[in-house]
Parts: C-alpha cells; structure tokens; sequence
C-alpha cells in the first residue's frame, strides 16, 4: 500500500490504493473526506489522519464518509478510536455518510448512535 502522510493544512490529497483522503481546515474544524474502501489495509491511513488532525487541537473534527464505499470492522476502529480520542480532549467530532455500506455497519454495531453520526444526501458531504 502506498500512502502519503502530509500536514492537515495543506488541503492535498492523501492516497492509499484502495483509500483517498483529503484533510481541508476551516478555521479551528477540520474536515477529513475519505473516498474508496476503507478495510484493514486502508484503514491505517485514515487513523493517521486522524491522530495527525486531532494532535493539532482541532475544536471540530469532521469526518466525511460520503464517498466511502466498503466500511468493515477496521474503519469501525478507526471510528470508535476517534470517538474516545475526540471526547478525551473535548474535541466535538461529526461523522457523516450516506450510503448504505456504510451506515448499515456502523447502525449493526451500535456505532451510528453513539457517535450521533449524520446521513447526508449522496455528495451532500462538502456542504454539511
């Protein structure tokens, strides 16, 4: 797997082979959209965006899985790990998705209701 790790700030593109982040930052919030699957190979790469934004002390953390199209039980790590690192630092994270890879996974786990994830119309991420 290839994988670039650059600031969050920069607003690049961030690729794995089966993942792509983009990290934007709007102020103290920062947005980090994950398009492709997200599994064990993939999901390394997504929680090091993550660790990254959240040890820049973000106030908001948004984590955009609109574009995702494969969620299993390593990104439900991933997720859970930013929920507890989030809540440790009074950091307010939103998750949003719209499909039902996605949604369905996290709804089966109990994940969708304790995140207080957001369904989002398909391609509505960028807006929310």
């Amino acid at each position: 797997m290839t994988a670039t790790s650059l600031d969050p700030s920069t607003n690049e593109l961030l690729t794995a082979d089966l993942v792509t982040l983009e990290v934007t930052s709007r102020g103290s919030s920062v947005r980090v959209a994950a398009v492709g699957e997200v599994d064990s190979s993939s999901a390394p790469s997504l929680r090091a965006e993550v660790d990254a934004v959240l040890d820049g002390g973000p106030s908001e953390l948004v984590l955009d899985l609109d574009g995702v199209t494969f969620l299993d039980s390593a990104g439900l790590s991933v997720l859970a790990g930013a929920r507890r690192r989030a809540v440790g630092q009074g950091v307010r994270l939103r998750v949003l998705a719209s499909g039902r890879a996605v949604i369905r996974p996290m709804q089966i786990t109990g994940l969708w209701d304790l995140l207080g994830a957001e369904q989002i119309d398909p391609g509505g991420g960028s807006s929310a």
